[in-house]
């Protein structure tokens, strides 16, 4: 008897983008607080963010509701023809009193150290755990997986989401998550299935097209891209260069 074709696994592909710079990105702990908007360099690095995800067939986009990542968003959801789906599941953490806050005044609190070292027993006062933070990222990501499986989605969300949700797929305990970089409108990819899921990239900046399948391009298309090959576009060359910029900018918890 000849033996039954196993099934192929969905693969669910989550691309997580950190929301562009705002005027206090690195200075303070925004959190929930609301009229916090993109900056001028935010609104380019949404743009370009767009770009990324050129001829890749995303399913759907979902976005934290915060006004920061909307606006980081809005040109992705134009570039891939798909409206944005606001979730609470990848709102910014809730840090409590410590809202609003300067970073430079907060790192001399005695609890920063444990910010920093020991995030799995911290919370923060009056607001949300790393624990519970994890945990809700995690849940998000198995409602993506139940709803889209075999599609790629983008999700907008905040710097600590992503490290959270990251150093779970890793299997990177959560006291070391603070080791993970997830600069302005970076984008880290996570493979779902059933077999566990697998990190494609880390707070990168190249074309997704890269990692993840594309529609096929034109004859005209593929003539020109041939021509090209081996050698890099002067997007991505600046691209690389903005990824620079943007990692020496960002520091561990600056609440984005």
């Amino acid at each position: 008897m000849p033996r039954a074709r196993r099934q192929a696994d969905p693969i669910t592909t989550i691309c997580y983008v950190r929301h562009g710079s705002t005027p206090t990105t690195g200075k303070v702990l925004p959190g929930r607080a609301r009229g916090l908007h993109l900056s001028e360099a935010g609104k380019v690095e949404a743009a370009d963010t767009a770009g990324r995800f050129a001829g890749v067939p995303v399913a759907a986009v979902y976005t934290s509701p915060l006004e920061r990542a909307r606006e980081t968003a809005s040109p992705i959801t134009k570039a891939t023809s798909r409206p944005a789906r606001v979730d609470r599941g990848l709102v910014e953490c809730d840090f409590g009193e410590w809202t609003g806050a300067e970073l430079s005044k907060l790192s001399k609190l005695p609890e920063w150290r444990a910010v920093q070292r020991y995030p799995s027993g911290f919370r923060f006062p009056g607001g949300e755990s790393f624990v519970e933070l994890q945990s809700r990222l995690v849940e998000t990501a198995d409602r993506y997986r139940s709803k889209h499986p075999g599609e790629v989605i983008v999700a907008v969300s905040h710097a600590d989401c992503i490290k959270a949700v990251l150093a779970s797929a890793l299997g990177v305990p959560l006291d070391l998550f603070q080791r993970i970089m997830v600069g302005t409108c970076s984008t880290s990819v996570v493979a779902y299935g059933s077999a566990g899921p697998m990190v494609l990239a880390v707070n990168s900046y190249a074309p997704m097209g890269r990692l993840l399948p594309t529609r096929a391009p034109s004859p005209a298309a593929e003539g020109a891209a041939g021509e090209g090959e081996g050698k890099d576009s002067a997007p991505e060359k600046a691209a690389s260069r903005r990824q620079g910029r943007r990692a020496r900018r960002s520091t561990p918890s600056e609440g984005g």
